[in-house]
């Protein structure tokens, strides 16, 4: 039963993050300085809650490529990273629905696009943001007495690399969040959502190698 409230914890946050930030994101834009920083924002702010909401029962990874760097770090086992993924993609898609009934089905839901229709230069950032963002998890959770502030700096971790990435590519940074939107979006979002899930997986794994050298070396 434990590890059904882990998956569950999971879906709820991963639809929460969808469904708010991304929401936010599809009914405000960001084509204004204040839109585009209250879309920031909100990616931060709804890390944090769930961060101490269900940080406790999961963890709150609400990413698979989160969950990627706590496999390769030693964790989580093989067995919970694939419930995990599961838990967050399913999470996602019923969000991104969710979105459906108060914003209509041409919202844009948030989804992620293309920096200059280029496939390498997306890559490249996603990879460069999901690393930084996922360096930031594994250091404050490294330690138990970062316990109590160590939701609001994922939080502002995540509000920083969207302050620079929703110009690119909107910022995925994760795979579950851009998949659950580009499924409902359809056209150029769903073609180019493996961009999305491929680089935040591979910054994900970077960032937790790199923290593994780093922290062999700190001992």
């Amino acid at each position: 039963m434990s590890k059904v409230k882990k998956y569950l914890a999971e879906c709820i946050g991963t639809f929460v993050l969808v469904f708010f930030a991304c929401g936010t994101a599809a009914a405000i834009g960001c084509d204004e300085p204040a839109n585009y920083l209250a879309v920031a924002i909100a990616f931060g702010l709804v890390i944090v809650a769930m961060a101490y909401s269900i940080g406790n029962v999961s963890g709150c990874h609400i990413n698979p490529a989160v969950s990627l760097a706590m496999l390769i770090s030693g964790k989580i086992s093989f067995g919970d990273f694939i419930g995990y993924v599961i838990a967050q993609c399913v999470g996602a898609i019923v969000g991104a629905a969710a979105m459906i009934p108060f914003l209509g089905s041409d919202c844009g839901f948030g989804a992620n696009a293309l920096f200059e229709g280029s496939i390498g230069k997306s890559l490249a950032i996603e990879i460069i943001l999901t690393f930084v963002f996922v360096l930031a998890i594994l250091g404050v959770t490294s330690k138990t007495e970062n316990g109590t502030v160590a939701g609001l700096v994922i939080g502002l971790s995540l509000t920083l690399v969207h302050l620079l990435g929703i110009h690119f590519t909107g910022t995925s940074v994760n795979p579950a969040r851009s998949l659950g939107p580009a499924i409902f979006a359809g056209g150029e979002a769903l073609s180019s959502v493996w961009v999305f899930i491929v680089a935040p997986l591979i910054g994900g794994a970077l960032a937790a190698l790199c923290y593994k050298v780093l922290d062999s070396e700190k001992k």
